[in-house]
């Protein structure tokens, strides 16, 4: 069976990615395709780089249900690592 892959990608990582990629995951799994859909998010810069997710972003996503902390620190995108995860 082929996997999807799906990066959301902003500035830093610490909000608005990292947000949709936990949305996004939650989506996939209650349709039950996690097994098919690959999911991660990354910055395109480099100054949040192993930074934690914003608390701003913390607290939105909490309200609304969500935990985005597991995911950890922020990650800048490389697109050799992503292609990496699906080959």
């Amino acid at each position: 069976m082929n996997s999807i892959a799906v990066c959301f990608v902003c500035f830093g990582n610490i909000c608005r990615s990292l947000s949709a990629e936990t949305v996004f995951r939650d989506r996939v799994e209650q349709a039950k395709l996690a097994d098919r859909i690959i999911i991660d998010s990354a910055g395109t810069g480099d100054w949040q780089i192993g930074d934690p997710p914003d608390e701003r972003a913390q607290r939105a996503a909490r309200k609304r249900g969500y935990d985005i902390c597991p995911r950890g620190a922020a990650v800048r995108f490389a697109p050799r690592i992503f292609l990496a995860s699906i080959c």
